[in-house]
């Protein structure tokens, strides 16, 4: 068995390269890849170079980053965590051939998985393939997110993603893939109302046009909404911020939007310093929560009720609902994955505009239609 797999050799180089797959084992499935997205994040510091496991090593016991040794060197052999496939091949009852799912394993044209330590998730009939992208990781990482802000309000006793932002001003720093995502989750849930905060005017339309507040970064955004949103006296602000976006500048505008005692649950991932954010002046003056939201773990205390599959079928719920303003709005290119070492290069090189691009593989190509 073969396949073509995109690989990042050096900064700069990314190549799609073929190799041979492993026998699939008891248990397993072989998962033709229909669809394969890029969210330009955490993807391309590998192919600029400045993800900080390249310059250092993470130990998961002591959770610390340590220098003298790295997590990850080149050639970077895995890259990506969107999949839409088919079950091409199985050896458990649990899947059958012919059975579109969602996994996170990489810009590959097939893998062989093992879904009793993969997150492999069966795509419903009524879910446009293509939005299946989603379902396995990203969407998770937004659900997570609104999870933590639950956790804020109600402990870890939250039944519902709605519980940190029913009834609640939200603001949203930063209208890539995931603020988008997180924005129009918590606009789902029931927030008052929803604000997402960027500089690029492009990015402001697409906010305005799935139907949130769009507000100017290059202004003075945290002055404006505690204009806007009055709780009473000296008590001015966001109920809660969702950073999402890999500046100190954006955690910066996170901490003075919200308000005094509010929460500022972090979603990014920082590949800088972070010499704009002046713990000494909002942060302490106001008294402020900061959580960091990622996908490694769920608030404390919740893991047995809100696991990986739970997140997903939120994420389902999600695009259920909105998948027709999703697909029209956040998948900005669709392109063959041969085309997908360029597209990176010039992404990463800013030379190309991209808020999340569906590389389409064989038959996948039909899901553009």
């Amino acid at each position: 068995m073969r396949r073509r797999n995109l690989i990042v050799h050096e900064p700069g180089r990314v190549e799609l390269m073929d190799e041979g797959l492993p026998p699939l084992p008891d248990g397993g499935l072989l998962l033709q890849t229909l669809a394969t997205a890029l969210s330009p994040g955490t993807e391309l510091t590998f192919v600029k170079g400045d993800h900080p496991g390249l310059h250092s090593q993470f130990d998961p016991e002591l959770g610390l980053f340590q220098s003298g040794t790295r997590s990850w060197g080149y050639p970077v052999q895995r890259l990506g965590y969107m999949e839409v496939a088919r079950v091409a091949q199985t050896r458990t009852d649990a899947f059958a051939i012919g059975d579109m799912v969602a996994s996170a394993y990489g810009h590959a044209t097939a893998h062989v998985s093992d879904p009793l330590h993969e997150h492999v998730v069966s795509l419903p009939d009524d879910l446009d393939p293509i939005l299946g992208v989603y379902v396995a990781h990203l969407g998770p990482i937004c659900a997570n997110g609104l999870l933590h802000a639950a956790a804020e309000v109600v402990g870890s006793g939250a039944t519902r993603l709605g519980d940190g932002v029913e009834g609640r001003r939200v603001v949203v720093t930063g209208a890539g893939l995931i603020g988008l995502l997180t924005a129009l989750l918590a606009h789902e849930h029931g927030a008052e109302e929803v604000a997402v905060v960027e500089q690029d005017p492009r990015r402001r339309a697409l906010a305005e046009a799935l139907g949130l507040l769009s507000v100017d970064a290059g202004d003075d955004p945290a002055l404006m909404l505690k204009t806007r949103w009055r709780h009473g006296p000296r008590d001015h602000g966001a109920d809660v911020a969702f950073q999402c976006r890999g500046r100190p500048r954006a955690l910066a505008t996170a901490l003075r939007a919200v308000r005094p005692q509010g929460t500022v649950v972090d979603l990014a991932f920082y590949t800088e310093g972070a010499d704009l954010v002046r713990l000494g002046d909002e942060f302490h003056h106001n008294g402020l929560i900061l959580r960091s939201a990622q996908i490694g773990r769920v608030p404390r205390g919740m893991a047995s009720v809100w696991d990986r599959q739970r997140l997903s079928a939120e994420t389902i719920r999600l695009l259920r609902a909105r998948g027709g303003d999703i697909r029209k709005h956040l998948i900005t290119d669709i392109v063959d994955i041969v085309q997908a070492p360029r597209l990176l290069i010039d992404v990463a090189a800013r030379r190309r505009h991209v808020l999340s691009a569906v590389f389409t593989v064989g038959d996948g190509a039909r899901l553009a239609d």
